[in-house]
This record gives structure tokens, sequence and C-alpha cells, in this order.
């Protein structure tokens, strides 16, 4: 099968999380996005807004998270924190579970939570990325967070903020390919720093990765396909990758 730059540019998630980054920097990596045409950017709350400006007419989408990193917000918060993301020109949310509610078994908080920011994003004809933060968790809390969110019609499922002690796996990959339904897409996410990487996880089923060295795996692409680089630079955007 062939495969072109469209397709995996289309994956990316560009990542502009590090808590560290200027709003220079956050500037350089939404045209460093534009400039490459990846699927989104998912940048830090409050930028949003400046980001959607900076995006439009690019066919590169504003996204940011919700209750991150740890999940431990109120339901309603997260409710709040995704209407104003949203009202602010978010098109996509990535939204942590409650991990400490996960791992207690209170199933029926975690379904309802889902749902509530679910209701919220819908309402506004947005998409909802759900991080289970799988470094946590055992594979029978991953297996169960996949029938909630098929049971709900999420968009994606998703590996890890980037910010625990470990990212994706393409073990954690293919067991939540395997029990999530056609309808639930999946995206790995943390320590994805190479081509190589990227393409594994998409064979394995992922559809969006999340990534913050987006250029260098991108100019790779490029040389492999024989396409000229863009000549993109990461460095006002360089932090440990996410």
């Amino acid at each position: 099968m062939t495969i072109t730059y469209t397709d995996i540019a289309k994956m990316i998630d560009h990542s502009l999380l590090a808590p560290n980054l200027t709003e220079r920097q956050l500037e350089a990596g939404c045209r460093l996005a534009a400039m490459y045409d990846v699927a989104t950017v998912c940048i830090m709350p409050y930028f949003v807004e400046r980001c959607a400006k900076l995006l439009s007419g690019s066919g590169v989408l504003p996204t940011t998270t919700i209750g991150f990193p740890h999940g431990a917000h109120r339901t309603a918060l997260k409710q709040a924190e995704s209407l104003r993301a949203l009202d602010d020109g978010a098109k996509e949310l990535d939204m942590v579970v409650n991990i400490s509610k996960v791992l207690s078994g209170d199933w029926q908080y975690v379904e309802r939570e889902i749902a509530a920011v679910l209701e919220t994003v819908r309402a506004a004809g947005a998409r909802l990325k759900v991080i289970f933060e799988n470094c946590y968790l055992e594979e029978t809390h991953k297996i169960q967070l996949c029938k909630i969110c098929g049971e709900l019609g999420v968009d994606w499922v998703k590996t890890s903020t980037g910010f625990g002690p470990s990212g994706a796996t393409p073990d954690d990959v293919r067991l939540m390919r395997e029990h999530s339904p056609e309808h639930v897409q999946v995206k790995a996410a943390g320590g994805i720093r190479d081509l190589d990487s990227v393409m594994v996880y998409r064979q394995l089923g992922a559809t969006r990765i999340g990534a913050s060295r987006t250029a260098d795996i991108l100019d790779e692409l490029r040389s492999r396909l024989g396409l000229e680089p863009l000549g993109g630079s990461a460095s006002d955007t360089k932090t440990a990758a996410r």
C-alpha cells in the first residue's frame, strides 16, 4: 500500500503542552504545524483562542486538554473547562479520566463523568479523546475503559498524557484497538519521537499520534518519499518529547 505525506501528517496532533513554553514558542509551534499541515495543534488551554486565530484557514484544527494532566478535577470543572475551550475555538478535546476513580473501581463515576463531558462536546459539534494514562493502570482497567468509551461513543481512546512515568507502548495500542469498537479510534501519545515509531503505531491501528517532534518526523517522511524538506525548525518549541 502506498503511503502519502498527507496520510501521515494528518495523523499528528502537534503537542505544545510543556509548561515552560513561552508565548513566542507557542506561536512558532502553531505556525510550524500549519506549515507541515498536520491534523491538529494540542495547546495549553489559555492559548486556545490565539491558536485558533493563528490556524484559521490552514486546515489544521486547534485542540486542547481537559483535566490535565492528572484527571482529578471535579466533573463540573471538566465541563466548565470544556465549555471555555470550545468557546475559544477548540474543535477536539483531550480529557484525562479520573485515574483515582478508575483505580478505585468506581466505574459508575467514571462513566458519568465521560458522558457529561461528551455531552458538552457533542453540543458544540466537536470531538472527544479520552486519555487513560495507562502507565498507572492494569490491563483490566484499560479493557473496562475501552468498554465504557465504546458504549458512550467517544471519538478516540488515548494512551497517555506524556507527563506520566511512561507513554505509549505497542502492547497498549494493540489492546485498546482490540477492545474498542470500530467507531472508536485510538490515539498513541507519549515518547513518540521518530517516524519508525509512528509507522508501528499506525500498523497497530492508531489513527492519531501525539508528538512534539513533528518537524523531525515529517522531514524524515518527506526524505523517504523523495520530497523536498519544508525547512521547519523545532528549535523554538524544543522541549522533552511529549
